[in-house]
């Protein structure tokens, strides 16, 4: 039996992706929460869009789960769409959210399923180390002191990893964004048959977040 992702299409959820893949696990499924809310506690929001030609790429099956995105309702949701799906576990790209962990693990208890969870507690470093070798992922939400516009659109390699080094010693921020600090998509990974392209781009802005909006992807 198969096993489906949670992913935005962010570099976590796609290096986990890859990493049960590597571990002979059989992904079937690319899973998306769409919350209403771009508050969502649980689920991003943004380039989502990106996530259904992520999975023709990778010969998968979407899911889209949507959700009004309202804190411990929005589980509710998770739940019933992953009880319709024929799996055995659901991959996850957790890394040091203790409330996202710990309510993924209890809606797959409730259903019987396995959890993958390869990134838990990795070194953060480590982690964009990783990224930065394997994939191919950009920053496409800041919502952080010291993290300005320049840094939307960049690729996660080992300069922005220094400049992401750089920002945490001043502003105490998560090297990876665990911190909703940055959100990123990944192009392309070694479980994609083509890298993903988007054909536009603009940066919305508010008062505390900057998000590079691409569409056209293909």
């Amino acid at each position: 039996m198969s096993w489906a992702a949670l992913t935005s299409g962010g570099k976590d959820s796609i290096l986990a992706c890859q990493k049960a893949i590597d571990a002979k696990k059989e992904v079937g499924f690319l899973v998306t929460v769409r919350p209403d809310n771009r508050e969502s506690y649980m689920f991003h929001s943004a380039n989502l869009d990106a996530v259904p030609v992520i999975a023709r790429k990778a010969g998968m099956e979407y899911v889209e789960i949507r959700t009004h995105g309202r804190k411990e309702e929005e589980l509710a949701d998770l739940e019933q769409g992953l009880s319709c799906l024929p799996v055995e576990g659901i991959v996850v790209g957790a890394v040091a959210s203790v409330y996202q962990n710990d309510r993924v693990h209890a809606i797959a208890e409730r259903l019987s399923l396995e959890v993958f969870a390869p990134l838990w507690q990795m070194d953060t470093e480590s982690l964009l180390q990783e990224v930065a070798q394997r994939l191919d992922a950009l920053i496409v939400v800041t919502a952080a002191e010291g993290l300005d516009e320049s840094f939307l659109g960049a690729h996660i390699d080992a300069g922005l990893i220094a400049r992401l080094k750089k920002v945490a010693a001043c502003h105490r921020i998560n090297l990876a964004g665990e911190g909703g600090e940055y959100e990123s998509l990944t192009l392309n990974a070694p479980f994609y048959t083509r890298p993903v392209t988007y054909a536009t781009a603009e940066i919305l802005k508010t008062s505390d977040r900057s998000e590079l909006v691409l569409g056209g992807f293909a």
